[in-house]
């Protein structure tokens, strides 16, 4: 992941600072030094070590930084998280881009973190989906497996996903679902995925009505409880059963305990709040 880390910090740091950190070059003397500490302000779940050490490092390979901790690690205020040292004017550069990332990392999987607590003792996977920051996708889905939860289909370009607005095209066609289905599974490699996502039962029971091996996995989307736990039923192990829809940290532990095997959630990337973290100076 180096090479995608190195093209999102650069893009970063070209935004921030297109011609140079003015401030620091009219006030810092270019030989002068600084030590530094990323500290923590509250608990929370580490994530984004390489990427922090990487700015710095695109804006002054002289720049030392030695992370306390790797991704993943759970931590409480006061905690120092990694260490800086190099030339003040670098240091002063890179600050914001390195905190923006790792903060922002950081809150993802401290969010990711809560939500698999709560589905402890269910055999249910917390997963992210497609609603990324654009541009920062590769990031936040680190920092999702990072707070212990596991990744969807990365893009558009690795997995056929039917979902309620294809439904509604291939009605509009006058194209069956069904046929619609085989005619995907055709098309695509063996080894290709196919989940269909339902919003009713007798959706659901019209995708259990296609010939086993065509559809690989159902979505569940916004369901009631007994809804889902009669979709679990009906699929009754044919299938991947993906709850989705509205998913809160009040509701995924009774989710998960519908008997669902993946529990999707938009909130752990599109509605997180970057962890409060502060670079203090030596």
């Amino acid at each position: 992941m180096s090479d995608a880390i190195r093209g999102i910090v650069a893009a970063a740091l070209a935004e921030d600072a297109p011609h140079g950190d003015l401030t620091s070059e009219a006030l810092v003397p270019v030989d002068a030094q600084l030590s530094a500490s990323l500290v923590a302000r509250e608990p929370g779940r580490f994530s984004g070590g390489e990427v922090f050490a990487t700015v710095f490092e695109l804006v002054d390979a002289s720049v030392t930084v030695e992370l306390a901790v790797t991704d993943g690690t759970a931590f409480q205020p006061g905690d120092v998280l990694a260490t800086v040292n190099g030339p003040a004017r670098a240091v002063l550069r890179a600050e914001r881009i390195a905190l923006n990332l790792v903060q922002r990392m950081s809150g993802v999987a401290t969010l990711t973190a809560r939500y698999v607590a709560e589905v402890k003792g269910t055999a249910a996977r917390i997963v992210d989906t497609r609603k990324t920051t654009p541009g920062l996708r590769v990031l936040e889905r680190q920092a999702v497996r990072d707070g212990g939860g596991h990744n969807h289909r990365f893009f558009l370009s690795d997995a056929v996903m039917a979902k309620d607005n294809h439904l509604a095209a291939l009605s509009t066609a006058g194209v069956s679902l069904a046929d619609a289905l085989r005619q995907a599974r055709a098309r695509i490699s063996h080894t290709t995925h196919l989940e269909v996502e339902v919003d009713r039962l007798d959706q659901l029971e019209e995708v259990l009505a296609v010939e086993p091996g065509v559809v690989n996995s159902v979505m569940l989307d916004n369901f009631e409880l007994a809804d889902l736990r009669r979709g679990v039923e009906l699929v009754d192990g044919r299938l991947i059963v993906e709850a989705s829809g509205g998913v809160t940290l009040d509701t995924v532990g009774d989710i998960a305990r519908t008997g669902v095997d993946v529990i999707s959630v938009g909130a752990l990337t599109h509605s997180v709040r970057s962890l409060d973290l502060g670079l203090d100076v030596q």
